[in-house]
């Protein structure tokens, strides 16, 4: 549905004015290209861009975006688009903020005067809002609507009162879904092929959303929408994430007014590392009780509250992503409770449970076949005793936190219908990808294991953890084989392009656009891009042809809106590739039948993440998906022309959607992106207390290399000579990392793996009260070849180095077992504190940390694997006393 255009009597009156004041436009123009809200582009685009605006300024807005709505004129409230001719409608973004023709007139005196306003905005309360939820790794048969097992009464009850659809899709991972759901586009398209994290230097790839590829907030923010983006934004790359700057990839400037985010893969759900826009807080400091889920919460209904409070009329755009479901399943334990016993039957039994329950509710046709459990995962039977216990527990604690979290939903829409806003707010619920089998064939206590290659955490591990599963003490996931429960009638998971890790849940909810609405199931074929279109064409507008002075690609996105009120209508999204990490696939509709061929590169599973394998070897299979709605059966050999028909055609996509080149080694796309992201610097220096919440992409890449890190110290600072207990420097938490602290003026260093072994080497004796002077760790990579991936060694040597006496080496011990590839995806780099979770068990976040303003630590020099230097104890920061 296209948006109505302003009155053409309007127009020409504009263009009137337009042309009685060109000398003032163009003042407006240069005016525009120093604004700090502008994006920079190169100095051709810049130039041709100008050069446009001010020849053409007839038929382009002062600012390059269309006019701002005025809702009796632009027809927005569903009123009557005539004009009167008396009514001038020459508006625009930068008339609002007061730049505009005055039309009054100034004498000497006021009573000679005549005032002349600058044009505002008038909204009439009747413009639709958009709560959108976007939810992680849920897979499309985890919430009941689509016949899950765990209590999502509330979701059911937005189910119920609106629509479901059984035939949507995603890019099949995080990162990518959650760029294409706000921009409407392919995700190759944003140059987020895949996580921003394994970005590679290509356009189809480089993690960096084009300027050309603006999200929907920004049109929406322009109209006046009030704009909040509250939860996970993990499509930032990560040399941006801290608070300096710049912000071109942030939500605030992505057309979001208002940031709560966690912008990182993950979050630890009882200590998450938050962001209050630019700032970064930790919001669960002195908070026993603290869940995120219940933050996120609170936060949605703290700005809705308030937006309607303060601006009633105004309408209002919530993009919220809880960190549920993706790890660490964290759940207040009396969740966790609730499901105890619930899956001792196992995920076979689980499998034909969800499976009966679909066909019940007509979410899956009749004819749909389940799934054979695929040869990588066992069956239930087979499994030990002690093996069922530990893996029943896994999913009590994932359903626990999804029950916790759908009742932090229906709050959200309480407060909405307690507003007055639930009627003419479009609610719309999805997920990033299907579920996620990333916890391997044993599941584990901490996900880091699997991204650091280890595919199999040791039950011996997981059982030690038995009981606090859920809590903070672990960083856990389930075993795959509830991520293929999840995925019913479906097999694989997220990352696969198969139906399981592509086919999702959306519910969408919208008492005054749906008509006959309750228990209406959708079939239409509809994909991620098409979220953002639907979005544009349910507010009735259309997109900006220029954004910040930049032309705008076309949508890629069909909207699913001509389904609203059709429920028979014929899918208009009848073309879509896939692909991610090498797996590829082609959704075809022709003449009424879908078909789709899918090929899963090298047979690989989400548990694997390195090594590389032949793409010309991969095996395509072919699926009528009209027919056989849970790709059960292949028909690629009875019908191999077709197969190699969509393969072409995916091909064709390929090169035109920046899909190639094709690579499949994660862990060396992680360590080449982050080769990239990391500062080129031999030699970094951090001062206190700015030196803070650095993302760890984006710190000195010291993991098994040789490297020092030296504190600057004046002891002399602490009151009355007390000892002094604190953090010099430390990155990850506790799950993973390195930390470098005095404890009682004696340094210590502690290497954490795993939050299975920790390794301490200390001083020898501590510090005098008078030290002024450098305290030094001097880390040493072990023989890899004795030992090899992923447990590699290392030797540390604490050196104490003063003008008077020189340097002495006060302490030795020796690193048994080290993260080769990342200690967190959402803990940082931190100078003088430790921020979110503890690296040690020596010291917590509020007591024996914080050293910001104590004035002992000036600065943290971390010198990196430099051939010539001199690592013994005489060569040792000399150069560095402060």
């Amino acid at each position: 549905m296209a948006a109505e255009s302003l009155p053409s009597t309007g127009l020409s009156r504009c263009r009137w004015h337009a042309w009685h004041t060109m000398m003032f436009m163009i003042l407006i123009v240069l005016m525009m290209f120093a604004s700090s809200s502008m994006r920079l582009v190169n100095a051709q685009t810049s130039s041709s861009t100008s050069t446009m605006m001010v020849e053409e300024v007839e038929d382009v807005d002062i600012d390059g975006v269309s006019p701002a709505p005025f809702a009796e004129e632009s027809g927005l409230s569903g009123g009557s688009s005539e004009q009167d001719d008396d009514v001038d409608v020459c508006t625009s973004k930068y008339q609002q903020g007061g730049v505009s023709e005055f039309r009054g007139k100034i004498a000497p005196k006021f009573e000679d005067s005549e005032e002349d306003w600058p044009d505002a905005p008038v909204f009439t309360g009747n413009e639709t809002n958009v709560l959108l939820i976007v939810l992680d790794d849920v897979g499309f048969a985890h919430l009941q609507p689509y016949g899950g097992v765990t209590n999502t009464s509330r979701m059911q009850s937005i189910a119920d009162s609106g629509l479901i659809y059984n035939n949507f899709h995603t890019t099949a991972l995080c990162s990518p879904s959650r760029a294409a759901i706000l921009a409407s586009r392919n995700h190759h398209s944003l140059s987020l092929g895949s996580h921003a994290g394994t970005a590679m230097g290509f356009p189809g790839y480089n993690g960096r959303v084009p300027y050309s590829a603006q999200e929907v907030t920004k049109t929406l923010q322009a109209l006046g929408w009030t704009t909040y983006a509250i939860g996970k934004f993990d499509h930032v790359p990560l040399f941006q994430v801290h608070q300096q700057g710049p912000f071109t990839y942030w939500p605030t400037s992505d057309g979001f007014d208002h940031m709560y985010c966690f912008m990182a893969g993950d979050a630890n759900n009882f200590s998450p590392v938050m962001w209050d826009g630019h700032t970064p807080i930790e919001p669960f400091l002195n908070k026993p009780n603290y869940h995120l889920s219940e933050d996120l919460a609170d936060k949605a209904i703290e700005q809705i509250t308030g937006h309607v409070s303060i601006n009633p009329d105004r309408p209002f755009f919530v993009y919220w992503a809880p960190g549920g479901m993706h790890a660490p399943h964290h759940a207040p334990p009396e969740y966790i409770e609730m499901y105890r016993g619930v899956f001792d039957d196992g995920w076979d039994a689980a499998r034909e449970k969800i499976f009966a329950r679909q066909k019940e509710r007509g979410i899956i046709p009749p004819n749909t076949v389940l799934t054979d459990r695929i040869g990588e995962i066992p069956s239930w039977e087979s499994q030990t005793p002690e093996d069922r216990r530990m893996f029943a527990r896994q999913m009590e604690a994932f359903a626990g936190q999804l029950h916790h979290l759908d009742e932090q939903i229906g709050r959200i829409v309480d407060t909405l219908e307690r507003t007055n806003k639930l009627e003419n707010t479009l609610i719309m619920i999805t997920s990033d990808n299907g579920s996620s089998g990333e916890g391997g064939l044993a599941g584990t206590h901490n996900e880091m294991a699997v991204l650091n290659g280890r595919s199999l955490t040791p039950m011996s591990e997981n059982m030690k953890r038995f009981d606090e599963w859920g809590s903070e003490a672990t960083n856990n996931h389930f075993h795959a084989g509830w991520a293929m429960a999840g995925n019913t009638p479906f097999k694989y998971f997220k990352q696969t392009v198969h139906r399981g890790g592509q086919a999702d849940p959306l519910i969408v909810h919208w008492p005054r656009g749906i008509k006959n609405r309750g228990n209406g199931i959708r079939q239409q074929y509809g994909h991620i891009i098409d979220i953002g279109t639907t979005i544009m064409d349910a507010l009735n507008l259309e997109p900006f042809e220029y954004i910040d002075g930049v032309k705008q690609q076309p949508f890629e996105g069909t909207s699913l809106e001509y389904t609203f009120n059709d429920p028979n209508a014929t899918d208009q999204h009848t073309r879509q590739y896939y692909e991610q990490f090498g797996n590829r696939a082609m959704y075809l509709m022709e003449d009424g039948v879908a078909l789709k061929a899918v090929t899963l590169h090298a047979n690989r599973m989400p548990w694997q993440i390195a090594g590389t394998y032949p793409f010309e070897e991969d095996v395509w299979e072919l699926y009528n998906i009209t027919e056989d709605f849970s790709e059960s059966r292949n028909i690629a050999a009875e019908f191999p022309d077709l197969r190699d028909k969509l393969v072409d055609e995916w091909d064709k996509d390929a090169w035109k959607y920046n899909v190639y080149p094709l690579y499949d080694d994660l862990a060396a796309r992680v360590a080449g992106a982050w080769s990239i992201y990391a500062p080129a610097r031999a030699e970094s220096t951090y001062y206190t207390p700015g030196a803070i919440r650095i993302a760890e992409a984006y710190s000195p890449v010291v993991k098994n290399k040789l490297h020092n890190v030296t504190a600057v110290l004046n002891l002399t600072a602490s009151p009355n000579g007390e000892p002094v207990s604190g953090v010099l420097v430390a990155c990850g938490g506790l799950y993973g990392g390195w930390t470098f602290f005095l404890r009682d003026n004696t340094p210590v260093y502690e290497y954490n793996a795993y939050n299975e072994e920790r390794y301490k080497i200390a001083g020898d004796s501590p510090l005098p009260a008078s030290f002024v002077g450098n305290v030094t760790v001097v880390y040493t990579p072990g023989d890899f070849a004795e030992t090899g991936p992923p447990d590699k060694t290392g030797t540390v040597q604490i050196v104490v180095t003063t003008e008077q006496d020189g340097s002495k080496v006060v302490g030795t011990g020796e690193v048994g077992r080290t993260m080769p590839s990342t200690f967190s995806l959402s803990e940082t780099f931190d100078v003088g504190v430790d921020t979110g979770t503890p690296v040690s068990d020596s010291y917590t976040r509020l007591e024996n940390n914080d050293l910001r303003y104590a004035n002992v630590l000036d600065r943290v020099v971390i010198s990196l694997a430099m051939p010539d230097a001199d690592y013994t104890a005489s060569g040792i920061g000399g150069s560095q006393i402060g």
